[in-house]
């Protein structure tokens, strides 16, 4: 792939952005990559600091609002614009004014749709049908700033927080591939959220994600059953879906909604199933992790454990 003969600078810290790097660099040339470095006594990995490491990219480590002011001001970058994906670190104004065309954001959400911290769980828990990627250029206020660009993408019935975020990755670097060059030749300009949706066909209405804890992991029965099948979709990776069955603590990995009038909490157990009423209807479980155990079937499980719970 051509780059573009524009440079740009990278702003991200966590995998989705170590990723998104990986996919910027052939298509750009890649001026700085500003991220957070290693914490300390850390041994876990760092993703955007280990990816611009690989790759040879120059790199320029902040820690805090007034460190990414005083590097970045100080750094006499030339580029004129620079790309930001899940970078952790509010962006003060003087550091958005360094680049006379912004700093451009990459939002996993069809703005102004799931504003905030973590827009893909939430458009999985919501049960809608569509999502997608909204480039805006980066302002003080969270996620309000004038779009360059949306895309589309259709959720599928089954899709995971893992599998949406890869595929709004691949989404969101086609994008960027194509809006950026035209952006930086004048050939795009940026549209207010409000006007873009005024202009829509299905105006979307303003809404806020949020960052998980680990106790929204926890199954509630009293909860429908549509609902724990989203959660179990949204919360893969983190913070799961945990529940206690009898004597045994698991995490639900895949379940399906039947139609069974059990009450909340109430178990129906056969040698290779095992039904669990919600508030309404009950969730089926398909597949789950028993402590301390590797994912398995509900067969296996049943086979193993089945005596355990009736």
């Amino acid at each position: 792939m051509k780059k573009m003969s524009e440079t740009i600078v990278f702003f991200g810290s966590g995998p989705v952005a170590s990723e998104s790097l990986r996919l910027l660099a052939q298509a750009f040339t890649i001026e700085a990559v500003i991220t957070k470095p290693r914490p300390p006594h850390h041994h876990g990995d760092v993703p955007v600091l280990e990816t611009a490491t690989r790759l040879n990219l120059p790199i320029i480590e902040v820690s805090t609002k007034v460190e990414l002011t005083e590097k970045v001001t100080n750094a006499h970058l030339s580029s004129q614009v620079a790309v930001l994906i899940d970078f952790g670190i509010i962006v003060p104004r003087a550091v958005i004014d360094a680049f006379p065309l912004g700093i451009v954001n990459s939002h996993f959400s069809l703005l102004p749709e799931w504003r905030g911290a973590d827009p893909i769980t939430f458009a999985i828990l919501s049960g809608q049908k569509q999502t997608g990627v909204s480039l805006m250029l980066l302002v003080e206020k969270m996620d309000e700033g004038p779009l360059l660009a949306q895309g589309d993408y259709d959720i599928e019935p089954n899709e995971t927080t893992p599998t949406l975020t890869d595929n709004l990755i691949q989404l969101s670097y086609s994008m960027l591939s194509e809006v950026l060059p035209a952006y930086v030749a004048d050939l795009i300009q940026p549209i207010p959220q409000d006007v873009a949706a005024n202009e829509s066909p299905s105006p979307l209405a303003i809404s806020y994600s949020r960052k998980l804890s680990k106790d929204d992991g926890i199954l509630d029965w009293q909860k429908p059953a549509e609902q724990l099948e989203r959660e179990i979709r949204a919360y893969q990776g983190w913070p799961k879906s945990r529940s206690k069955v009898g004597y045994i603590d698991m995490v639900v990995t895949k379940a399906h909604v039947e139609e069974l009038q059990l009450a909340p909490g109430e178990l129906r157990a056969t040698n290779k199933t095992l039904a669990i009423g919600a508030q309404h209807n009950a969730l089926a479980v398909d597949a789950l992790v028993p402590a301390g155990k590797k994912e398995m079937s509900i067969g296996a499980f049943m086979a193993g454990y089945g005596q355990k719970i009736r």
